[in-house]
């Protein structure tokens, strides 16, 4: 095993939880699993061991795989994975995401937007990868009850999903966002860290502001994307 790259067709789910939720949602796409010597043998630990003989998944008992993939001290379970397709539901309620460049936060939105009740994410490419462990640690996990799938162009994603309102989150959105109507189906559009969208954005649908104090410039993407989908979910969970 080697430090993961973006151009391997394998990676990793690093820590416990993790690689219980990918054991739980995708045991088909598990290579085997590795545990550390500091391991403890509590619940979880017994569900994965669990997981692995109904699956037929070889456990590994060894630390060294831990010493060149993962920096973190506190890891001490590791599931290598194939990585799989995705496709999102052309009929249901979409997170975009235009060119997001932080797998971190790429991560976090997912959390938040599984957390929300919304299992469908577009990424507008170029864009991180959202199989790095980084994403998938930032993720608690959630990657795997997400549906998402890449696009070259906004426009290539339109093409693929039903007629729904498009809601584009701009600094200088026309509209604020608590004066939003709520739609039966929608999609929440959101540019990258540094840039934010572009100007052209506006000609997809109603462009929103989330109101601030000018004591910022502006939100954080990760939370921007909270507010946005506490406000679309509200009362609908």
């Amino acid at each position: 095993m080697k430090k993961y790259k973006k151009n391997f067709d394998y990676s990793y789910a690093l820590g416990t939880e993790l690689t219980l939720e990918l054991l739980l949602q995708f045991p088909q796409e598990v290579i085997n699993v590795y545990i550390h010597s500091k391991q403890n043998k509590k619940e979880v630990f017994n569900r994965i061991k669990s997981l692995c003989l109904k699956h037929n998944i070889e456990m590994i008992y060894s630390d060294k795989i831990f010493n060149i993939v993962s920096n973190k001290e506190n890891c001490y379970i590791i599931g290598v994975f194939k990585k799989y397709e995705s496709k999102i539901n052309p009929k249901s309620n979409h997170v975009v995401l235009v060119n997001p460049s932080n797998m971190g936060n790429l991560g976090t939105i997912i959390r938040t937007s599984i957390g929300f009740g919304i299992n469908d994410i577009a990424i507008i490419s170029p864009a991180v990868d959202i199989f790095d462990p980084k994403t998938i640690r930032a993720s608690m996990g959630a990657l795997f009850r997400l549906n998402f799938q890449y696009f070259d162009s906004f426009e290539e994603y339109l093409k693929t999903v039903e007629k729904r309102d498009i809601f584009p989150f701009m600094l200088d959105g026309s509209k604020q966002l608590d004066k939003i109507e709520v739609t039966n189906k929608y999609s929440l559009v959101f540019g990258n860290e540094a840039t934010g969208l572009s100007s052209n954005y506006r000609n997809y649908g109603q462009s929103i502001l989330i109101k601030h104090l000018d004591t910022i410039d502006s939100l954080n993407l990760c939370n921007a994307v909270s507010i946005a989908l506490y406000q679309f979910t509200k009362g609908r969970l």
